[in-house]
């Protein structure tokens, strides 16, 4: 006689697993009741539509942080859409790969990959069963800790699709929320400015001197321009030209002169810029970089209307409080 399972067997291995109903059922038929093979035929299947669709978008998720003692960790989980992403079982299963990074004191993320679970996978294939449940793409995105004393951990809006991780010099529970709140809300790339990396300095450097030069010979230009009588406005560009002189806003001859100008003057300025002007335009564009990238020096959002970069907003609640270090994670593009 054919096996038929119980629907206490399917709700048990539907428990074990996190599998669909039907595909249960039809696994258990096919393993005759064995629970083993049964749970094997699941993951089989889905590590096969994993595959088939690797090479689909994952432009949705879920990001989880937490924090025990003096170690805190963020884990994301992609895949296809939100309504996969919000769904309790995706929650569930990317907060037990959290818990075991968090228990394991996990330093990367091929080491998070690797972790057992509850069903005895490990975390990828755990990852890739669940795609072959849902139907859609799913992969383990990104994970990010930090570790010592006085850790505190944010959720931006408790949507999961946003994190940070701060360490301060000692503990200060209001003031660990707002800088993890800020670190989220505005979105730095280092520390301070000995973090920022030299490839970053030089190539904001450079950015900034081709800036300063393109703005220093316009102004020359524009100036010439208004002196021989044609409005500057006019002429910014050639689809403003011929647009304008068809308009009838522009005459051809104004035109004309207008492109000399430009030509003559812009090279000539271009040629004979102060080196030395350049360079004090240059750097003080790079210090502006750095006053907006820089999370000790980044004015502080969440005081009381004080302008405040964070640092000095740290040391008005205590001499000794600093900011020591901090991870930050987005699911969304920026």
């Amino acid at each position: 006689m054919a096996y038929k399972p119980t629907m206490d067997d399917i709700k048990k291995l539907r428990t074990m697993t996190g599998a669909g109903l039907g595909d249960v059922k039809k696994s258990l038929v096919e393993a005759e009741g064995d629970f083993d093979k049964a749970k094997d035929l699941l993951r089989e299947r889905g590590l096969a539509i994993a595959a088939k669709r690797s090479d689909r978008e994952t432009s949705n998720g879920c990001l989880l942080v937490k924090k025990v003692d003096d170690f805190a960790a963020m884990v994301a989980v992609k895949c296809e859409t939100d309504f996969v992403a919000n769904g309790q079982d995706f929650i569930a299963m990317v907060q037990e790969i959290l818990d075991q990074a968090v228990e394991n004191r996990c330093k990367t993320l091929d080491e998070v990959k690797t972790l057992k679970l509850a069903n005895g996978d490990d975390a990828v294939t755990a990852v890739q069963q669940r795609s072959g449940i849902t139907g859609e793409k799913m992969e383990i995105d990104g994970y990010n800790f930090l570790e010592g004393d006085n850790l505190y951990v944010y959720d931006h809006m408790n949507r999961h699709m946003l994190a940070t991780i701060v360490r301060l010099s000692e503990s200060n529970e209001d003031a660990g929320h707002k800088v993890a709140m800020q670190v989220a809300a505005m979105k730095p790339i280092a520390l301070d400015e000995a973090s920022v990396p030299q490839s970053v300095k030089d190539e904001e450097l450079k950015v900034a001197i081709e800036k300063t030069k393109e703005e220093q010979v316009e102004k020359a230009v524009v100036n010439a321009i208004k002196k021989a009588g044609v409005n500057p406005n006019l002429v910014d560009s050639e689809d403003h030209i011929e647009s304008n002189i068809k308009k009838g806003w522009l005459t051809p001859d104004d035109a004309e002169k207008a492109r000399e100008i430009r030509a003559k003057v812009g090279a000539e300025k271009a040629a004979n810029l102060p080196e030395q002007m350049v360079q004090n335009i240059a750097k003080g564009r790079l210090n502006k970089f750095f006053k907006e990238s820089c999370l000790v020096d980044q004015e502080f959002q969440f005081g009381d209307g004080d302008k405040l970069n964070v640092a000095q907003w740290l040391q008005a609640q205590s001499k000794t409080l600093a900011v020591c270090d901090y991870r930050r994670y987005s699911l969304s593009a920026e």
